[in-house]
C-alpha cells in the first residue's frame, strides 16, 4: 500500500504521450497513492504510447526515468 508521499520508483505504468528517447520526454501514466498520476517520463530509447514500462529514478518531484517493462508471467506463457 502506498502512503501519500511514498516514491513511484519501482511502480510500473503505460507510456501516455511517446518518449523520443534523448531527443526529448513523453508521458507515463501510473497508479500511486490512491489514484492514477501523470508524470513526465524520460527514456534513453523512444518509447511508444501504450508500451508498459517501470520507473527506475526520479528527477524531481513530477519527472521520472522509466525503462520498457515485460511481465515475466507472459513471457512464461509463450513456453
Amino acid at each position: 500500500m502506498t502512503t501519500p508521499d511514498s516514491s513511484p520508483i519501482g511502480l510500473a505504468g503505460r507510456i501516455t504521450t511517446p518518449t523520443r528517447g534523448e531527443a526529448g520526454a513523453g508521458e507515463v501514466e501510473v497508479r500511486i497513492r490512491g489514484g492514477t498520476e501523470t508524470f513526465i517520463a524520460r527514456s534513453a530509447e523512444p518509447l511508444a504510447k501504450g508500451q508498459p514500462v517501470i520507473i527506475v529514478q526520479t528527477l524531481g518531484p513530477r519527472t521520472v526515468i522509466v525503462l520498457p517493462w515485460a511481465d515475466p508471467v507472459d513471457s512464461l506463457l509463450e513456453l
